[in-house]
């Protein structure tokens, strides 16, 4: 009888793993291929290519940036691979001052630039606050007031499947469109001043 229940025991504790791992598994349930994970703390630098020097480095916990190299106004980290329809998942803490954003479909990376490619923005005081954080760049324009991401941890939640283009801020629908250019592209990683840091970043082909 004892080893009838250690089995019962054994069994349901198995299952009790099996669910909690089942439920940590981003999209589950949801249609799509499966999540790839590019940044997990700080491994992932190799998935992408530094694009114009800013110092991105593995730190702690987080992939980094906190200088630029030169006087060019933005730097990117680029992913070696190109997706087309996807769900994105980010993880992101910024300061106060911090300029970054998420590029999405860059068609063209020299420049990459907000014509080249769809900028979900983060950006709490851009001067002109009409596209600051949680916008989609000249095609979305950010809540009013803008969400405030400076000194602490974010996630960021993109779906982008054919023309439509949906940013999450921290389970708030923050831009939607069905006006995105519907090609395939990198996603790039701004740096464009005060300290940036990504320590999750999730994309799931669909």
């Amino acid at each position: 009888m004892k080893n009838v229940k250690r089995t019962i025991s054994l069994v349901l504790a198995a299952a009790a793993l099996a669910l909690a791992g089942c439920a940590s598994m981003r999209g589950g349930g949801g249609t799509g291929g499966e999540w790839q994970t590019l940044i997990d703390g700080g491994r992932g630098m190799d998935n992408f290519v530094n694009m114009g020097g800013a110092n991105w480095r593995s730190e702690g916990d987080a992939i980094v940036a906190d200088s630029r190299p030169g006087k060019e106004p933005t730097y990117y980290l680029a992913t070696k691979n190109s997706y087309k329809d996807f769900r994105l998942h980010a993880e992101f803490w910024v300061s106060d001052d911090a300029n970054s954003g998420l590029y999405l479909r860059c068609s063209d990376v020299r420049p990459m630039t907000d014509r080249t490619c769809h900028e979900a923005n983060i950006f709490d005081q851009r001067p002109d606050p009409s596209y600051a954080t949680g916008a989609i760049v000249w095609l979305v324009k950010a809540p009013v007031p803008v969400p405030k991401t400076g000194g602490r941890w974010n996630t960021m939640d993109i779906t982008a499947r054919g023309k439509h283009l949906e940013v999450v801020l921290n389970g708030v629908k923050t831009a939607e469109t069905d006006e995105a250019r519907d090609n395939g592209g990198v996603i790039g990683l701004q740096y464009a001043g005060g300290v940036v840091k990504f320590r999750k970043l999730q994309v799931q082909p669909l």
